[in-house]
């Protein structure tokens, strides 16, 4: 435990360089986009050359681009995370707001994919050449190859217009009975979550039949059923452990890709959450905005990449920190 401590504390010093190079280089790149954050006034009839001047005095606009970074580096490091040029807002109030729904959305959609994805890929590997095997492969490579909105707007079709099973979009409902409810919020988070966990899905299981064969060939899996074990100890004490060493790596690290991916996904259902706040901040420029929400997902990154270097100690006792 204090080895394992001492690693995390090592790793996260490590990380601290990173996120300033991370920094820089997205900084970089929002200012480098067409256009301008004040686009939206300067389209505005109304709005004069004094109050565009002291919007921009306001904001740090009329600074160099260094100087605009180092006012934001010095406001992260104190906890001020800026204002939104658009909504004239705390940047991390903005995004506060929008983490619960979003984490909502992923956290449904990693189990989801997860505990279909892994019995999936395991009964592939054990009944490769058979019709279960024969199914699956196909089905699989369809997820992995067909867009997430393509999905969204399928099920929409389906379950909202054709049947009236599920509502089509948002997070509860206007109106009528048990609007606001936890069930409410269940019938709204269907589809979305199905959306979102299908692509990882496909590729998790993927990965898991493809370790799990792996696995199943290696000497040792022989020799345990050559000592008169059991198929069903061979198969998931034996073999099922060492092939999801492998798995954490591709898990863990679709994490941070799952809670930002969720762009495309909340944009279709309308769902509250940081994609939806992202594609809108990027339309509109709303840099303040971007730079949280890509700085919260350098973080995730990172806090990913440690958690499954510790889910690594726990599965493979020969690692050690």
């Amino acid at each position: 435990m204090r080895g394992l401590l001492k690693y995390a504390a090592k790793r996260i010093a490590q990380a601290i360089p990173m996120l300033l190079a991370v920094s820089i280089i997205i900084y970089a790149l929002l200012q480098a986009m067409p256009g301008d954050p004040l686009d939206m006034y300067l389209e505005n009839p109304s709005a004069s050359p004094e109050a565009i001047e002291a919007i921009k005095e306001a904001h740090g606009l009329n600074q160099p681009v260094y100087i605009q970074y180092l006012d934001w580096l010095t406001g992260i490091l104190t906890g001020d995370w800026g204002v939104s040029i658009n909504s004239q807002r705390q940047v991390i109030d903005v995004i506060g707001e929008r983490v619960v729904p979003t984490l909502q959305l992923t956290a449904t959609s990693f189990l989801l994919a997860l505990v279909i994805a892994l019995p999936l890929g395991v009964r592939s590997a054990i009944k490769k050449g058979e019709t279960f095997d024969n199914v699956t492969t196909p089905l699989t490579f369809f997820g992995i190859s067909m867009p997430s909105f393509w999905f969204g707007l399928m099920l929409q079709l389906l379950f909202a217009v054709t049947l009236h099973w599920l509502p089509s979009a948002g997070r509860y409902s206007l109106g009528g009975p048990g609007a606001g409810s936890v069930l409410d919020l269940l019938r709204h988070l269907i589809m979305p979550s199905i959306v979102l966990a299908l692509i990882y899905i496909a590729s998790w299981t993927r990965y898991a039949r493809s370790n799990y064969l792996e696995v199943l060939g290696q000497d040792y899996i022989r020799t345990a059923r050559a000592k008169g074990l059991k198929e069903r100890v061979v198969l998931y004490k034996h073999a099922l452990r060492n092939a999801l060493i492998p798995m954490v790596t591709v898990v863990m690290l679709d994490i941070p890709v799952l809670f930002s991916g969720a762009v495309i996904t909340e944009t279709v259902f309308a769902w509250p959450g940081m994609g939806s706040l992202f594609f809108d901040s990027l339309t509109k420029q709303d840099f303040p905005i971007l730079m949280g929400i890509l700085m919260v997902n350098a973080v995730l990154v990172i806090l990913s990449n440690l958690l499954a270097d510790i889910i690594y100690a726990a599965l493979d006792p020969r690692i050690k920190y």
